[in-house]
């Protein structure tokens, strides 16, 4: 059985108010996707990486895998126009190139915080449930959003709420078949553009392995430079 590490890099990320996607931004002179990268390069449990990227990077992402030597990078596929087409992408990419019970996980180009307990927890649990999804408690106080959605008059108990994120880890078999079925239907298009409502949507069961309140996807400018000091505090400590 071995373990395929699909990353997400379609998208082209405006929120973040750069001229190039977030995932290949620099932070002390490196893309944030090469920090992901490495994080599956250096795993123990990680045998293949397959790349979905965007179409107008792909000469350039080739490039980093050159220069920094990502090996286990065996594929580089074309990003869709919606997160969903390009999961597709990468899960049908993989049919006839892999085993049915080999397990592949999905995760964000631009979330680089992502440390190895949680990608082998989540291969973990995977292995026994057939599908894993990194978690965190919901913290913060919280209440369901009235009408006007400038207030709230319902308290939600947070005990009851799941922090769901990447890495995502599926027997391959069962994603490749929730993907293929939902295609055919149209479910695709009538829920919220994510693997886990899709699998619920559909009856399906998600299960917990570890998260962490620091594997953050970078979104803003503000993300950017919290990811900055967190190398710059690595680097002071020697790591």
């Amino acid at each position: 059985m071995a373990n395929i590490a699909i990353i997400l890099a379609g998208g082209i990320g405006s929120r973040l108010g750069s001229d190039r996607p977030k995932q290949f931004v620099e932070v002390l002179g490196k893309p944030v996707l090469a920090y992901t990268l490495e994080k599956f390069q250096n795993h123990r449990e990680i045998d293949v990486i397959e790349v979905v990227c965007v179409n107008s990077w792909k000469d350039y992402l080739e490039d980093m895998i050159q220069k920094y030597n990502f090996y286990k990078v065996k594929w580089v596929v074309d990003g869709g126009s919606t997160f969903q087409e390009s999961v597709i992408n990468g899960i049908f990419n993989l049919k006839g190139k892999i085993s049915p019970d080999d397990i592949v996980m999905t995760h964000f180009g631009a979330s680089p915080f992502v440390e190895d307990e949680i990608i082998s927890d989540c291969i973990k649990v995977c292995k026994v449930k057939n599908n894993a999804i990194s978690t965190t408690p919901f913290f913060l106080l919280s209440g369901l959003i009235d009408d006007s959605r400038k207030s709230s008059s319902v308290h939600i108990n947070r005990d009851m709420i799941a922090c769901m994120n990447s890495p995502h880890a599926f027997k391959y078999s069962l994603i490749y078949d929730i993907y293929q079925q939902a295609t055919k239907s149209g479910l695709i298009n009538e829920v919220e553009p994510h693997t886990t409502t899709l699998m619920q949507a559909m009856g399906y069961t998600v299960y917990f392995s570890k998260g962490s309140q620091t594997n953050i996807k970078i979104t803003k400018k503000e993300d950017l430079e919290l990811f900055e000091g967190y190398l710059l505090m690595k680097k002071l400590h020697g790591e």
